[in-house]
């Protein structure tokens, strides 16, 4: 259960600000950051619960901005519903207990995203290897996203693979992210890990992350979203470090 203590709801509230600001300024990154932070300072457990509803809406919104909802659907059903099973069954371990695990886990899977993101070259998958390849990268974020709460490894270097659009690739993400955060929610019910009160405090960092978006799509205007992007990356791949260690320890 989530101690209600002054200092742990301004952590809440600032974090979220900051995620919304990193959705803002690079169209991802809330679920990462928010895990990131408050896994560090609470259970994965308890983070991976107070982000589901900021999760839900930043994500949403992402998904219904753009055109090609029905298409995508089409082009991406297989990795959606492999996520959803992978989820599930993922939760188990984040639900299991295990604190240390999942922290070193989900330390493990931000170093991975952010040093693959940092350091390695644009790959593009052939229409034809989509039918085999996308069930199992479904497969495969579910169970990280299960075991960590983190969405994005592997589905985010994946849809970059796809050759979409810029706006396509905007709502592809915008769907993978919101699959998954239903799939979460439900495993997260499912074993009894989503307490009302969790929810509660989650819903209310609605706000902040809604005020953070907003703050950051007036920074993309005035930085270099390619800059900011890199920084972020550094920062998970330092916070990673520190979890991934000090769970270790």
């Amino acid at each position: 259960m989530f101690d209600h203590s002054p200092f742990l709801i301004a952590a809440v509230v600032a974090t979220f600000f900051a995620a919304g600001v990193v959705k803002g300024v690079t169209g991802m990154g809330l679920p990462t950051v928010a895990m990131g932070v408050l896994g560090s300072l609470l259970s994965p457990l308890i983070a991976a619960a107070l982000l589901l509803v900021p999760s839900f809406v930043t994500n949403v919104w992402q998904l219904l901005a753009g055109r090609r909802f029905g298409m995508l659907i089409r082009r991406l059903w297989p990795m959606m519903l492999t996520i959803i099973v992978g989820t599930v069954f993922g939760s188990m371990l984040l639900t299991g207990g295990g604190t240390e695990l999942t922290t070193v886990g989900l330390g493990v899977a931000l170093v991975i995203y952010a040093a693959y993101t940092l350091l390695a070259r644009q790959l593009h998958v052939l229409p034809r290897w989509e039918p085999w390849l996308s069930p199992v990268i479904g497969l495969m974020t579910g169970l990280v996203t299960g075991a960590t709460g983190v969405f994005v490894i592997p589905a985010v270097p994946y849809i970059q693979s796809l050759n979409l659009e810029r706006d396509d690739l905007v709502q592809a993400l915008g769907l993978s992210f919101t699959v998954s955060t239903i799939a979460l929610a439900t495993g997260l019910f499912w074993h009894g890990a989503a307490p009302v009160g969790n929810l509660l405090i989650s819903t209310l960092a609605v706000i902040p992350a809604l005020l953070g978006m907003a703050v950051g799509q007036v920074i993309r205007t005035r930085i270099s979203p390619q800059l900011f992007r890199r920084l972020f990356l550094i920062f998970l791949l330092l916070l990673g470090l520190e979890m991934g260690l000090h769970g270790l320890l």
